[in-house]
């Protein structure tokens, strides 16, 4: 029995109330028309989450199934699984086209109808795996690849007025986040609780602020003991004991773009060696601060707050890089790169973008003080310096939990 290869749900339902407007939406994908214009390329073919949600205000789930965004001069659309029904019509800036399980080269098959006349195809060369790339050069033998990963992300490092407000919001649901986390952190209490209350909490808060929005991806680490050593740790079922240090990860999502609250704590008491440690980091988090400034370069910042740590021989405590950009990324996907505070980034910091400061040091479990301290603020690069969007207090004055 032969069946349908594309299913049309167009009109199935109503559009959704997009996240941003169609001019910020239209501007985005101009960005990309004109780039590819400049080189010569007739379409670009994203599959990646945060060029399809950056691009479309769409975001797939995968589940084993590709996904896809095609754009050229004339439009934009996203292309979906059928198990989706009418879910990514209803939420892309742009038209959709829906392809079927029935045969397995039917995305394929949908690309193949929006790049009729395509002799250069933009592709993600740091998403496309090698088993598509080698599907993509025999089902298009005609075409020539070129990638356009690593302009598009330059195109998101600068964020627009609209996302700055957008992820402003975000924020401030990550203190909350975070005042949920003190709440519930008491001695006897499970990792996985704290963690529980901080999630719902936020959740409830996005669903007013974004009554039209999908609720899908906010989280939050919460960590104790000797799990604080790492900044990714999974929450477990570890019950927080006294003199504990801590560590609260908050991650509210919200169509897409992705926040964080992340702080050090310690129950009821704190080491005088505790203390010291923690103040240390903090003044590395707060001079990091002060550096994010228009052009200050990326290399350069964390050489400076290199020395600092030198100062006091911790530095090969040091765990990672002191920030990132954020956006459209999440712990399943997406990074900007391009814009990290690293040694090896030579990125100049530019009015509109949004970056972390978080500086961490891990002390390992034999010597004194043992554990993760880590602080995480998020700013905004202005003309003249920086807004930083987080609230939340930190320090041995305000994060000690009774």
């Amino acid at each position: 029995m032969i069946r349908e290869r594309l299913v049309d749900y167009t009109g199935n339902g109503e559009r959704v109330k997009p996240t941003f407007s169609a001019g910020e939406m239209k501007r985005r994908q101009d960005e990309i028309r004109k780039y590819m214009a400049a080189n010569n390329i007739d379409a670009a073919l994203f599959s990646s989450y945060h060029n399809i949600c950056y691009l479309s205000d769409f975001m797939y789930c995968y589940f084993g199934r590709r996904y896809g965004l095609v754009i050229d001069q004339k439009g934009a659309t996203s292309i979906s699984a059928g198990i989706d029904g009418g879910q990514p019509w209803r939420r892309t800036f742009g038209n959709n086209v829906t392809y079927t399980d029935w045969q397995k080269d039917n995305y394929f098959h949908a690309v193949r109808g929006l790049t009729k006349g395509v002799k250069r195809l933009g592709i993600e060369f740091d998403h496309i795996n090698l088993d598509t790339m080698a599907l993509l050069k025999s089902e298009f033998p005609e075409m020539e690849f070129v990638d356009i990963a690593a302009p598009s992300m330059r195109m998101r490092m600068i964020k627009s007025a609209e996302e700055i407000v957008h992820i402003t919001e975000m924020a401030r649901i990550a203190d909350i986040g975070g005042a949920a986390c003190m709440e519930a952190a008491r001695a006897g209490t499970p990792e996985h609780e704290v963690a529980l209350h901080s999630t719902a909490t936020m959740v409830r808060e996005i669903a007013k602020s974004w009554p039209h929005g999908e609720l899908m991806d906010t989280w939050t680490w919460f960590q104790s003991g000797i799990n604080t050593d790492g900044a990714h740790n999974p929450v477990t079922s570890r019950k927080i004991e006294k003199g504990d240090i801590l560590s609260l990860n908050c991650f509210p999502m919200v169509a897409g773009y992705y926040v964080a609250l992340e702080r050090t704590l310690f129950c009821e008491t704190a080491t005088n060696e505790n203390l010291r440690l923690w103040e240390i980091n903090c003044n590395v988090h707060d001079r990091g601060k002060e550096l994010l400034k228009p052009g200050n370069k990326c290399s350069d910042i964390a050489k400076e707050l290199n020395s600092i740590y030198q100062d006091h021989q911790l530095l090969k405590y040091r765990s990672f890089g002191y920030g990132h950009s954020f956006g459209v990324l999440c712990h399943y996907y997406g990074r900007e790169a391009g814009l990290e505070l690293r040694e090896d980034c030579d990125t100049v910091l530019e009015p509109g973008m949004v970056v972390s400061m978080e500086p961490m040091i891990t002390i390992p479990d034999h010597l004194p003080g043992a554990g993760g301290y880590r602080e995480h603020d998020i700013l905004v690069i202005t003309e003249t310096g920086n807004v930083n969007i987080t609230h939340c207090p930190y320090g041995p004055e305000h994060m000690i939990i009774k």
